[in-house]
């Protein structure tokens, strides 16, 4: 059974940020990782696709707002120090800005 987390449990960073994982709920594959804050973190639960904040942007930007590329959210989990999230989500289309389906598609040599 999971237990529930209140948002202002949450450890963020210095600047009020915490990494979030995304994975694909139906095949378990970690998809990319980005950054959330609170409002963000509202948002994505609020309209059950992901939000994240931009570092460099400084902004908002909805995962496949522009893209088409949308991750509709099932869930976000909390790890046991409540200083990362893991967002399950089930994605419309590649989470790659380059297209491929995961951020993660290179490796180290």
């Amino acid at each position: 059974m999971l237990t529930q987390v209140d948002p202002a449990q949450l450890k963020f960073d210095s600047a009020g940020l915490i990494p979030a994982i995304v994975q694909d709920s139906g095949t378990g594959e970690i998809l990319m990782m980005a950054w959330m804050n609170l409002e963000s973190i509202a948002k994505t639960i609020e309209t059950r696709t992901t939000w994240f904040w931009s570092r460099s942007r400084q902004e908002f930007w909805n995962k496949g707002a522009t893209s088409g590329n949308m991750q509709h959210v099932s869930e976000v989990l909390v790890d046991c120090d409540a200083d990362v999230l893991l967002v399950k989500v089930t994605p419309d289309g590649p989470a790659c800005h380059t297209g491929e389906r995961t951020c993660f598609y290179r490796a180290l040599s």
